[in-house]
């Protein structure tokens, strides 16, 4: 599976580690992704998705079906089909 955020749709950044002498080496900067379970009590069932933790707090502040609708909207949404329903 993708290190992509499935409500944010952040994804890893590129970047250089550098050195003590100033060498630079490419690397690769991923999100904080955790997988987690989530209740939708409008269709009473449980939602499996990896989100970073900046989508957490989103989801803590709105509420998951909101932040779902906010996702849907932009366009960041990032889910299966048995959950477009929103």
């Amino acid at each position: 599976m993708a290190r992509i955020c499935q409500l944010t749709g952040k994804r890893p950044r590129v970047g250089n580690h550098v050195s003590h002498a100033n060498n630079k080496t490419k690397r690769r900067f991923y999100p904080n992704l955790q997988k987690k379970r989530f209740y939708l009590p409008s269709e009473d069932r449980w939602i499996e998705m990896k989100v970073s933790t900046h989508a957490l707090r989103i989801i803590n502040r709105i509420g998951i079906e909101e932040a779902l609708r906010k996702a849907k909207k932009k366009g960041t949404l990032n889910l299966k089909k048995d959950l477009i329903s929103f």
